[in-house]
């Protein structure tokens, strides 16, 4: 769809979010510059994942920038992940969402956590808007994929971030030891995501598939208070961490990313 040149399209602005709900009112100023902070307090319509903890996020930024809308006047629009297949396929379904954007209006975009677009499916939306001819703003926040990165000591010039690998405990291991071999091949680091209950069982077969010398580092709760981050040779990990109960203390069922290098 091209855009009208005698119409004013409204701006998506790009909202980053804090990796974790837990205390926001001390994540807010350290992970999100005032500028994204005051974006944020100045819109009325959102496409968010969830409007009832978009609104809690929305009420923690009102703390540092008044919102210029109540929080009851806030129109949301709400999408989810796991609806990305069956309602973004037709991307006519994606542009209802951008209506406020053909009256002139600006749009928030924002995820749970982190930014949009990135291990998101607000890619849809942002796509959208691209072919209305909208402009498309992103704004600055945290993102764990590139805090890990950042923070392993791991290749940053070559890297691949995989999303979610198999759940299945045979196609898991397959999958491990096909990205240990393409990061051997490729010196590349191979980075993924698990939801967090599962993370225990990952790092066990971590440990229990890849080679000796293969570096792996767990990034856990990035950006948070009890935020952990380590990384080793495998061989340094079993040291550390000899038995599954050992290891039980790091996760805790809380969000983490994977990297590893071969």
């Amino acid at each position: 769809m091209e855009n009208d040149n005698n119409r004013q399209l409204g701006t998506l602005y790009l909202i980053p979010n804090t990796l974790g709900n837990e205390n926001r009112q001390v994540q807010i100023p350290s992970v999100l510059p005032q500028a994204s902070i005051e974006q944020a307090a100045r819109l009325q319509y959102w496409i968010v994942e969830n409007a009832k903890t978009a609104r809690a996020f929305l009420k923690e930024i009102h703390l540092y920038q008044p919102l210029s809308h109540s929080l009851q006047s806030l129109i949301m629009n709400e999408w989810r992940g796991e609806e990305r297949n069956a309602k973004f396929k037709d991307q006519s379904q994606a542009r209802d969402l951008l209506k406020p954007l053909l009256d002139g209006k600006d749009v928030g975009l924002m995820s749970e956590a982190g930014v949009p677009g990135v291990a998101d499916p607000g890619a849809d939306i942002i796509l959208a808007a691209h072919a209305l001819g909208a402009k498309v703003k992103p704004l600055i926040g945290p993102s764990s994929i590139l805090l890990g990165l950042m923070a392993s000591g791991l290749n940053g010039q070559r890297f691949c971030f995989h999303g979610y690998i198999p759940v299945d405990q045979n196609e898991r291991q397959k999958k491990l030891k096909q990205l240990e071999q393409n990061s051997h091949q490729l010196q590349e680091t191979q980075i993924w995501i698990e939801t967090p209950y599962r993370n225990q069982a990952m790092l066990e077969a971590c440990l229990q598939i890849l080679k000796p010398k293969t570096k792996l580092c767990v990034a856990v709760h990035l950006s948070l208070a009890d935020e952990t981050i380590w990384t080793a040779s495998i061989e340094e990990w079993k040291k550390r961490y000899p038995n599954p109960k050992a290891s039980e203390g790091l996760l805790h069922n809380r969000p983490a990313i994977f990297l590893m290098l071969a």
